[in-house]
């Protein structure tokens, strides 16, 4: 494996590390509750941390397929949720999404940032990284 594609993996973890400390800091010492797309989100989210940590200790580039899963769902789903947050035609065909509404925006940083938007950067950096490391192993071969 090229010292690239392992940086990638470690870059990969990264992100996915960073997300996950962010969400917990947003939901446990800001007690912001999630709502459901925030867990779905999450679900998507928070395995890449053990997957991506384990790939990189044993220098498993062929994670990448799986990352790339995990990360076009989740990127799906956040992609969705800014919308319903920024999008006034998707704010008013909202469903009901449990006891927190989808379309609240606890954080809106510079008119944009938000916490789905922030979900949705890391999703889209994990999966440009998946695509860099499985075209790098197709390049090895």
């Amino acid at each position: 494996m090229t010292k690239k594609i392992e940086n990638l993996l470690l870059f990969m973890w990264a992100v996915s590390f960073t997300a996950m400390l962010g969400s917990l800091y947003f939901s446990e010492i800001q007690l912001y509750e999630p709502c459901k797309l925030c867990w779905y989100q999450r679900i998507l989210m928070y395995p890449l941390v053990l997957i991506l940590g384990i790939a990189y200790i044993q220098k498993n580039a062929k994670i990448a397929i799986t990352t790339l899963a995990f990360s076009v769902i989740g990127a799906c789903i956040s992609a969705y949720h800014y919308s319903l947050q920024k999008l006034d035609f998707m704010q008013d065909s909202a469903v009901a999404c449990g006891r927190v509404p989808c379309t609240g925006e606890y954080i809106n940083i510079l008119g944009f940032i938000t916490i789905p938007f922030l979900a949705l950067v890391a999703f889209i950096l994990i999966a440009i990284s998946s695509i860099m490391i499985l075209k790098g192993l197709k390049e090895e071969k």
